[in-house]
This record gives C-alpha cells, sequence and structure tokens, in this order.
C-alpha cells in the first residue's frame, strides 16, 4: 500500500485536489446564488427568479463536466492530453458563453418589462415596446448561438458569415419559412402603421371580438369575453378587415331593434324605447349644440323594416365606448321587454296554420 502511494502520489494530489476544488465551486455558486436571488428581490420584488436558478444549474453542470474531465488525465495516456484539454477549454467556453447570454438576454427582457410597466403606468402606448422586447431577446439568444458555433471549425465558417452583418438576414432568410418571414414582416407592419395596439378591442368576426393582449414576432393575442385566449398569426391578421372599437372617438352607436305586431300602436312603441334609452345611465348625449337647439331627442327612434309578420323599429343609442354600449344594449332590451308587455305592444312570434283535409268517401 506504501508502494502504491509512493508510486502514484502525485496522481493521488492531484485528483484530491481537483475533487476539492470542484466542491470549493459548489460551494462558491451557492453563495452566488443566494446573493444573486436576494438582488432580483431587491431589484425586481415579486419577480420569479428562473434565470438565477438557471445559472447555478448549468454553472453546476460545468464544474462537473470540468471536474470529470480533469479526472480523466489520470486514467489516460499522455498522447490523449491534448484533446482531453481541447474538450476542457471547449466545455468552459461554451458554459460561460451560456451563463452570459441567459444574463444579458434576461436583463434585456426585465428591463423592457420595467419600460412596459411605466408606460402603462403613464397611460403610454406599450406597443412598440412590447414588439421590440421579442426581437431583443430573440437577438440576444441569436447571437449566442452563433458565438457557440465558432467553437466547432466545421461550423466556424457559418458564423463568421452570419455575423459578418447581412448575413444574418441571409441566414435567416435561408433556414426560416416563407409563413415565419410573413408573421415577422406583419408584426413589423403593425407596429409600424398601428391599426391597433396592446388593450384595444378589436373585430375580425362575429366569433373572433377582444381585447389585444399581446403582439409577438409571429401572432397577435387577443382575449375574447369569455377569457379564452384567441391566437391569429400576423401575416392572416393583416389581411383581414378588422374593426377597431378604440381607434380615434370611443363612443359607439348601438342598434337597438325590435319587430312588433302590424296591431300594436307604432307610436306607443317608439316612445318606449325612446324613454328607455334616454333614461340609462350609460346614455351618451351625441348631439351638437344645434341640435340642442332645434329640440332633436336624445335618441332617434325610427321604424325601419315592414316584415312578413311584423315591423321592425330602431333606436340610435350612444354609449361612451363599446362596452358601456353591449351593457346598455342588454339593460334597455330586458326594459323596454317589460315596458311593452305593461303596455299591450304584442313582439309577434311565427305563427303556423296547420289545414285537415278530409279524405274523401270510398277510399
Amino acid at each position: 500500500m506504501k508502494e502504491f502511494f509512493e508510486t502514484y502520489k502525485s496522481l493521488i494530489i492531484y485528483a484530491a485536489g481537483v475533487v476539492i476544488t470542484v466542491f470549493v465551486l459548489y460551494l462558491l455558486t451557492n453563495v452566488l446564488y443566494k446573493w444573486m436571488l436576494k438582488q432580483e428581490q431587491k431589484r425586481y420584488p415579486g419577480e420569479k427568479s428562473f434565470t438565477v436558478v438557471l445559472v447555478k444549474r448549468v454553472l453546476n453542470a460545468i464544474w462537473s463536466v470540468l471536474g470529470i474531465i480533469a479526472l480523466s488525465v489520470v486514467f489516460v495516456d499522455e498522447e490523449k492530453y491534448g484533446a482531453l484539454k481541447h474538450n476542457f477549454n471547449l466545455v468552459l467556453y461554451l458554459g460561460f458563453l451560456a451563463v452570459l447570454t441567459i444574463v444579458f438576454a434576461t436583463s434585456t427582457n426585465m428591463w423592457f418589462k420595467r419600460s412596459i410597466t411605466k408606460k402603462i403606468q403613464n397611460k403610454e402606448d406599450p406597443t412598440a415596446f412590447k414588439f421590440l422586447r421579442y426581437v431583443a431577446v430573440f437577438s440576444v439568444c441569436f447571437t449566442g448561438a452563433l458565438f457557440a458555433l465558432l467553437a466547432f471549425p466545421s461550423l466556424r465558417g457559418v458564423a463568421q458569415t452570419a455575423l459578418g452583418g447581412a448575413g444574418i438576414i441571409a441566414l435567416v432568410a435561408g433556414v426560416a419559412s416563407q409563413e415565419a418571414l410573413s408573421n415577422l414582416i406583419g408584426g413589423i407592419f403593425i407596429i409600424s402603421f398601428k391599426p391597433f395596439k396592446i388593450g384595444d378591442i378589436i373585430k375580425i368576426t362575429d366569433t373572433m371580438v377582444g381585447t389585444v393582449v399581446d403582439i409577438t414576432l409571429r401572432h397577435t393575442v387577443i382575449r375574447n369575453f369569455e377569457n379564452k385566449m384567441i391566437v391569429i398569426p400576423n401575416s392572416i391578421i393583416n389581411k383581414e378587415k378588422l374593426i377597431n372599437y378604440d381607434l380615434g372617438e370611443l363612443k359607439c352607436c348601438e342598434h337597438i331593434e325590435i319587430g312588433i305586431s302590424y296591431d300594436s300602436d307604432v307610436d306607443l312603441a317608439k316612445r318606449i324605447m325612446q324613454d328607455e334609452c334616454e333614461k340609462h345611465p350609460l346614455i351618451y348625449d351625441n348631439r351638437t349644440e344645434q341640435d340642442i337647439e332645434d329640440g332633436k331627442p336624445k335618441v332617434r327612434v325610427a321604424l325601419t323594416k315592414l316584415n312578413d309578420s311584423s315591423v321592425t323599429i330602431r333606436a340610435w343609442a350612444w354609449a361612451p365606448s363599446f362596452i358601456d354600449s353591449f351593457n346598455l344594449r342588454c339593460d334597455v332590451f330586458e326594459s323596454i321587454k317589460k315596458r311593452f308587455d305593461a303596455e299591450g305592444i304584442e313582439i309577434p312570434f311565427p305563427y303556423r296554420t296547420v289545414v285537415m283535409k278530409k279524405e274523401k268517401q270510398g277510399r
């Protein structure tokens, strides 16, 4: 045993040093993790510390792999020292590049999030910042991946070409599909020309109405009034004809249409609809000063259609916003129905007449 120790004394000391070094690095990483966690909570209270945990795991993985490579020196021939050294440097380079990319991407993302929060608090439009956040984070990760490719000789030419400037666009255009590029360009058009922005209520079809909550590199996300998320590719939404209820003036005209029977008193029905609309708290007076001087009513009511079994009466009721107009319509329909029932105004429903013919005798 003594002879074994004397023979391999230097290797044993080297292996012990490697193990102790890895253990110390683990301890330092844990201390750094706790310190970063406290700093992150101070700067960004309430934010999840996913990045700090990820950095800790990456560093611990680096120490483990480097320790294994360093210990492998004890068991290989001197001819393989060069390969082990190359692998050691490669892991060290890729590991620290990954840590820097994660930290830089997260810092960029957090800066944009804070800027977006400030804009929302100041009641400013955060749409451009939300879109640029995705572009910036993607650019950081993409650049980190390109620098990682530089570590591999067979891929170094591709990375150098991409990092050359115009090569980035050429690489993206060659790798990405036409649909992905059209979505990206569609997102840029939305941010540039602003047919809608974050927080706007838009209507694409009768089943796709909601609030814009996000505009990413690929798609636009709308939250409908059932709290469901509608994801629409940017290339598609750019081609659609949509209604933006928050573009320009917010006031919205709601058509309150009800059909009554031909036997009912049209003038009384019009007066009831006008009264119920005008006394609603959400009604908006859209009259000009001249209209008020001329004695025009706040809510215009008129007979608009003569149907097969009913006549349609419409009231033009204005509300301060689209949401208010929806609430106004629901409330007014209920109150008008109750007044019609009390005043004897009939809302017709389909009738069907069945004629029974007697069979001829002898058949």
